[in-house]
């Protein structure tokens, strides 16, 4: 993996964080000490980057109404909706970033983290086999640490993206 400036990763507080509250709601709330980049919103979606990434450009897309369920809390035309977004949001990285591979998936429990929301995290070519999948997601390796005028940049110009493939 290319060589980034990497926090470690602190289990503790993470666990204290995601049972607190809910991440996305305090998010859209606007609650500053929830901040991440939003890139997109729409009525029924919000795409943003996490505060803590696990790599560079990794996005999270969720729905804006607080849902658990991956896929039984959704009406299919809802469910399909936040997915055109979801898919649009793929391409926008694919174009805006070197990508070998897009990671695509739902974490979360009804212990932490319940509002449902999926991570897209772009792989950078030339990652050796061994650091790709798993590996690359994992919080032995701690968070990437990106200043937050980069981050703002990458939303603006993800953000741009997405609109316009949006607009299609």
């Amino acid at each position: 993996m290319p060589d980034q400036q990497r926090t470690p990763w602190d289990e503790d507080a993470y666990l204290r964080r995601v049972r607190a509250a809910c991440f996305v709601c305090e998010t859209l709330a606007g609650n500053p000490e929830y901040h991440h980049h939003v890139l997109y919103r729409d009525d029924a979606t919000v795409v943003f980057l996490p505060r803590w990434p696990w790599l560079a450009g990794h996005v999270l897309v969720a729905p804006v109404r607080h849902l658990e369920r991956v896929v039984g809390d959704f009406p299919v035309d809802d469910y399909l909706r936040l997915h055109r977004v979801l898919h649009a949001t793929g391409l926008a990285l694919e174009r805006e970033l070197p990508t070998e591979r897009l990671y695509v998936l739902s974490l979360g429990s009804q212990q932490g983290n319940r509002h449902v929301h999926w991570h897209l995290v772009p792989l950078p070519p030339g990652v050796p086999y061994e650091e790709q999948q798993l590996a690359a997601l994992g919080t032995e390796r701690g968070w990437l640490d990106v200043p937050a005028e980069e981050q703002a940049d990458l939303a603006d110009r993800l953000g741009s993206r997405l609109a316009g493939l949006l607009a299609d």
